[in-house]
């Protein structure tokens, strides 16, 4: 029987250039060349007598036979991603593979896992690289850990594990001198300070002065850095404050690289990290282990304790 459905490679090409929009994301998710993946569309396109998709300025736009593939072949994809999954899992059960938002893991997860494999020295973890916009549609990872708020990954195991507490940081050097001129007595003190802030959280410092009580003008910032571990290296060199998630900076504050000016005042925001994995990988083993790992570890955190509501 002559068979009219096309190579997976060429399948899995075209589905992800078309969920991404991007024959070059899709390269990078493929672990192949962009010229790999326009050449396996277009041997697809071949097959079918027909174009799949055009590109733009914009982007990829999927033609009517592109689009009626692309949501015909949704679902079988993912049922085959997990049956592939479900008859790995005896050969991995020892096996996790982890992504994470990478300030997380450096600044907070990393320095931690000794303590991990000390509990569970069987358990082999590796780590994949990380997408903003994990959906499990691969091979890995097995579970991710996201930036989000909760509710917003539905059908998911979703946990929330930390990053909620916003502090105030600054040099310890710049407080010693405000506290000796007798200022910073209350959050209103910061206002007359270079505000630092990290690109994807403008909005921090006005949520942070909002949830203290501090009446003020439209706020000007300083400097912006779209990399916590540079943000935090300017406040050590005291260019200004700046307001992270504590957990970023826990070990900073800890080693007095850092200092606190308000450490009692306890902000909290919608937004965390939360520990994510797909339905088929809810009975993994080494899954399973980390998840009570990570969840325990968080709770020793000094953000759990009297968090108030976001």
């Amino acid at each position: 029987m002559r068979l009219h459905s096309p190579s997976m490679s060429e399948l899995h090409a075209f589905m992800t250039a078309a969920r991404l929009g991007s024959f070059t994301q899709a390269a990078e998710i493929l672990c192949v060349t962009q010229g790999a993946v326009s050449r396996a569309i277009a041997r697809l396109e071949a097959h079918f007598g027909q174009p799949l998709m055009r590109r733009n300025a914009h982007g990829l736009t999927l033609t009517e036979t592109g689009r009626k593939l692309y949501e015909g072949g949704l679902a079988p994809l993912q049922a085959i991603e997990a049956l592939s999954a479900e008859l790995r899992a005896d050969d991995r059960r020892l096996r996790l593979t982890l992504s994470s938002v990478p300030t997380l893991a450096s600044a907070w997860l990393v320095p931690r896992l000794p303590d991990f494999h000390r509990r569970h020295p069987d358990i082999q973890l590796d780590f994949a690289a990380y997408r903003r916009n994990e959906d499990f549609s691969g091979a890995t990872p097995d579970a991710s850990i996201l930036s989000g708020v909760a509710g917003q990954w539905p059908g998911w195991q979703a946990d929330y594990v930390i990053g909620r507490e916003m502090i105030a940081i600054c040099s310890p050097a710049r407080l010693a001198a405000r506290r000796a001129a007798g200022l910073w007595d209350s959050p209103a003190g910061l206002l007359g300070e270079p505000l630092l802030y990290h690109a994807n959280g403008q909005d921090n410092w006005d949520r942070w002065f909002e949830a203290a009580g501090v009446r003020r003008a439209p706020l000007k910032l300083a400097s912006g850095f779209d990399q916590v571990s540079i943000l935090v290296r300017a406040v050590m060199a005291d260019m200004g404050v700046a307001v992270l998630q504590r957990c970023l900076v826990q070990d900073d504050l800890q080693a007095g690289r850092v200092a606190a000016p308000f450490p009692d005042l306890r902000i909290a925001i919608a937004r965390g990290y939360h520990l994510c994995a797909p339905p088929q990988r809810r009975d993994h083993y080494a899954l399973a282990c980390f998840r009570q790992w990570l969840l325990d570890t968080a709770r020793q955190d000094p953000e759990a304790g009297a968090l108030p509501a976001a």
